[in-house]
C-alpha cells in the first residue's frame, strides 16, 4: 500500500493524474461544496479563540477547496488565523492547492504557507479531512487461532488483470499479533486491518500541540462496529474513476487505496499524548450544529438554480445514505473551555 500510494513517480499520490473531483477516482466534501468548509469555519473559530497562536495546520490538504473556503468562512467569522499551515507530500497536490488558492483566495496569500514536515509545535487547531484513511495499514487475518500478515506476491497464475499480484500470507509479527488479539473477536477466519502508524501520527501531533485542538474527519467506526464479528472481510477499498472495488492488484498506483478509521484508536492515541476527547460525533450533526443550513439558505431564493444545486450537494453531506453517517468527526483536544457547537446536538463519545 505505501509503494502503490506514495512510491516517488509511480504512487497514487506521488504520480501527476486527477484524484479527486468530478475528473478523478472520489469527490471530497470540501469538493461538492464550500458550504462543507463554512461549516467547518465555525469550529474551528471556537478553537482558536481558546489559544493565543491562532494557528491552522491542515494535513493533506487535497486540492485546497479546504482551506479555501475554511479561510473564507473564518473571514467571514472575523476569526482569521495568523498562519495557514499546509503539511502535503505529494507535489502534484501541491500544486493543484497553490493553483486553487491563487484563484479562490488570493488575498489570502500571506498566511498560508507549505511545510514539509510537522513544526515542533501547534498552537491553534489542527484539520485532517480524509487523511488517516489513506495512511498504509496492515491486513491480518485470524485463522484456527493463529495471526497472518497478509503481503503481495508474485504469481505467474495470476490473472492478467492482476498484473502478477496474489495475495500472500506469513506468520504476523508479534506486536501486530498481540494488537490483533487484543482486538479481534473470536471468530475464525477473520480478515481486518490494523494502522499502527496512524495511532501514531495522532500520537506524534498530539505531543506537538500545545493548545487548541485537532479534528479528524474520516469515514470510519469505534472499534466495537469496527471489529464486529460480521464484518469478517476488513474494510479495505479501492477507488478508480468513481467505482469502489476491494480488488488492489487493479490497476495498482492508478488507484486510490483506502482503509476505514479505527476512531476508537484514535482516541486512545491522542489521550496518551495527554489529549481529550472533545467529542466524536457523525458528520450530518456536526455540520447542522455548525450552521449548516443556516449556510446554505444564505445561498439564494430556494427557487434559484444556485440554492438547487447547493440543496443537493448539502443533501449529500447530510443524508445518512450518503456521507451523513459513514462519515464521523473526533475532536482531541489540549485547551479548557473550548466551545464546542460541532457537537451541540449530538456527542456519541459514550460509544468510542
Amino acid at each position: 500500500m505505501e509503494l502503490a500510494l506514495y512510491s516517488p513517480g509511480l504512487g497514487y499520490y506521488a504520480a501527476g493524474a486527477t484524484k479527486l473531483g468530478h475528473a478523478g477516482d472520489f469527490t471530497t466534501a470540501p469538493e461538492m461544496t464550500p458550504l462543507f468548509g463554512h461549516a467547518a469555519a465555525k469550529q474551528v473559530a471556537a478553537i482558536l479563540a481558546a489559544t493565543e497562536g491562532r494557528q491552522v495546520l491542515e494535513l493533506g490538504a487535497g486540492t485546497g477547496a479546504l482551506a479555501a473556503s475554511l479561510l473564507a468562512g473564518l473571514e467571514a467569522a472575523s476569526s482569521l488565523p495568523s498562519h495557514y499551515l499546509i503539511l502535503e507530500p505529494s507535489p502534484d497536490l501541491r500544486e493543484r492547492q497553490r493553483a486553487t488558492l491563487a484563484t479562490q483566495a488570493p488575498h489570502h496569500a500571506a498566511v498560508v504557507e507549505w511545510i514539509d514536515t510537522l513544526p515542533a509545535s501547534v498552537d491553534g487547531a489542527v484539520i485532517a479531512n480524509e487523511v488517516l484513511d489513506a495512511i498504509p495499514t496492515h491486513v491480518v487475518r485470524r485463522r484456527q487461532g493463529a495471526f497472518f500478515e497478509r503481503g503481495v506476491a508474485i504469481a505467474p497464475e495470476a490473472s492478467p488483470l492482476h498484473h502478477g499480484f496474489v495475495w500472500d500470507e506469513r506468520p504476523a509479527p508479534a506486536r501486530l499479533a498481540a494488537l490483533a488479539q487484543s482486538r479481534f473477536p473470536e471468530v475464525d477466519d477473520y480478515v481486518s486491518e490494523l494502522n499502527p502508524a496512524a495511532e501514531a501520527l495522532v500520537e506524534h501531533l498530539g505531543r506537538r500541540l500545545d493548545s487548541g485542538a485537532a479534528l479528524f474527519i474520516d469515514y470510519g467506526f469505534p472499534a466495537h462496529e469496527y471489529y464486529h464479528p460480521q464484518r469478517a472481510a476488513g474494510t479495505l477499498m479501492c477507488h478508480y474513476r468513481h467505482r469502489a472495488h476491494d480488488d488492489p492488484f487493479v490497476y495498482p498506483g492508478l488507484t486510490d487505496i483506502t482503509a476505514h478509521v479505527n476512531f476508537s484508536a484514535m482516541a486512545s492515541a491522542g489521550k496518551r499524548a495527554g489529549l481529550e476527547v472533545g467529542g466524536f460525533v457523525a458528520q450530518a450533526p456536526f455540520l447542522l450544529g455548525c450552521d449548516l443550513l443556516e449556510g446554505l439558505a444564505a445561498v439564494g431564493p430556494p427557487e434559484s438554480v444556485p440554492y438547487i444545486k447547493a440543496a443537493s450537494q448539502v443533501q449529500k453531506l447530510l443524508s445518512p445514505a450518503e456521507m451523513g453517517e459513514l462519515f464521523k468527526v473526533l475532536a482531541l483536544s489540549r485547551s479548557p473551555g473550548i466551545a464546542w457547537p460541532g457537537f451541540a446536538l449530538a456527542d456519541r463519545r459514550h460509544r468510542l
